[in-house]
């Protein structure tokens, strides 16, 4: 364990130290005023356990399923675009983080390295691909037939953007993606590799998708299809009639819809609509092994974390990812003993209460966290 780590806040502190401005502000920052980022943190600590004694659980398994397909434990990592600006290896060496773990890496649209790519550098891991639908069509279908070639798993629909938030940190920052830090699918977009903007990247995605385009985009994928981004029962009432494999409820970390709802608040709702007729896996704001409880709990299949994982990248490459994943595997192992149950399947609402809303409108950090 790098000196001085206890927990991913340690490490966030340690990333936040090696960044630059700009990059730092890009991953750390959210929309707007940052309510919601501040509240998707909060929101898990609005739930309280009910762990149950005397269950003669000695050793919890941390093992869990997704479509069908064992996990080591119920956490994967969720994309995160532009790696490389975090680390020199950027995705290839959160490819082998989670490849260490034995979890999945789902790989961004706006990545610096290329479905190939990621395969080669962790050949025994397990890949799934989030997409942005770009303007051309061509792209789109080229993209995810070079994801599905290189063995990934699954297609991940992201549906909460284009186009961006308001992201003020990089506009105070001026960020850019520099030209050197290629982007192969803005580079094939444009028709060569150059300085851009978040924004001018967004600009080259389609705009006009609706629920019909997913059941095309289903159709098209080659690989089962979820969704990221829903935070509503009605959307997911839509997904599941369009064809989707999967929701992955999301509010995009804090990054899109300042003062959305939390992901915490919104899963319940969906979960009852979906009433485990596909998965259900959720991201934003996991920060502890009891946040991944809480999650289960309230009737996730898994969680994913973006931030968590980025942090180790940029403080220790694929060795810090690596033990951001499994200092929250290992805290999920003494939630699950704590709590009184063997495997995560067995969480469920009686072992939740309501501590009743967090709100962070004035602005005051989440206890624990700092700016990044």
């Amino acid at each position: 364990m790098p000196e001085g780590w206890v927990n991913v806040f340690d490490v966030q502190r340690e990333a936040e130290r090696k960044l630059e401005p700009g990059p730092r502000g890009y991953f750390s920052g959210g929309a707007g005023d940052e309510v919601t980022l501040r509240e998707s943190v909060g929101a898990w600590q609005g739930w309280r356990l009910r762990p149950r004694m005397l269950t003669g659980v000695e050793a919890p398994s941390t093992a869990a399923e997704v479509l069908g397909k064992p996990l080591p434990v119920p956490l994967l990592v969720a994309p995160v675009a532009y790696q490389r600006l975090l680390h020199p290896e950027g995705e290839k060496a959160m490819a082998r983080a989670a490849a260490a773990v034995g979890t999945v890496m789902c790989l961004s649209t706006l990545a610096n390295a290329t479905p190939a790519d990621v395969a080669a550098a962790a050949p025994g891991g397990r890949h799934w691909f989030q997409l942005y639908p770009f303007r051309d069509g061509g792209v789109t279908r080229a993209l995810m037939a070079e994801a599905v070639g290189a063995g990934f798993e699954a297609v991940v629909l992201t549906v909460d953007a284009p186009p961006g938030g308001s992201r003020e940190r990089d506009v105070r920052s001026g960020f850019t993606i520099p030209g050197a830090v290629e982007i192969p699918s803005v580079a094939a977009a444009l028709g060569g590799s150059r300085t851009v903007t978040v924004a001018e990247t967004f600009d080259l995605m389609d705009l006009t998708l609706t629920w019909d385009d997913v059941a095309g985009i289903a159709a098209d994928a080659g690989a089962p299809l979820f969704v990221k981004g829903v935070v509503t029962a009605e959307d997911a009432a839509l997904a599941l009639e369009h064809g989707v494999a999967g929701i992955i409820v999301s509010n995009h970390g804090g990054r899109q819809l300042d003062r959305c709802v939390t992901t915490a608040e919104a899963l319940p709702e969906i979960v009852e609509a979906v009433a485990r007729r596909v998965p259900v896996l959720v991201d934003g704001g996991i920060r502890r092994g009891v946040d991944i409880c809480v999650a289960l709990a309230l009737g996730a299949d898994a969680v994913l974390v973006g931030r968590p994982a980025a942090w180790g990248l940029a403080a220790d490459g694929a060795a810090g990812a690596e033990w951001v994943l499994r200092t929250l595997t290992r805290e999920l192992e003494l939630a699950l003993a704590l709590i009184g149950v063997a495997t995560p399947a067995e969480l469920g609402p009686e072992h939740l209460r309501s501590a009743g809303p967090t709100r962070v409108y004035s602005g005051a950090e989440v206890s624990g966290s700092s700016s990044f």
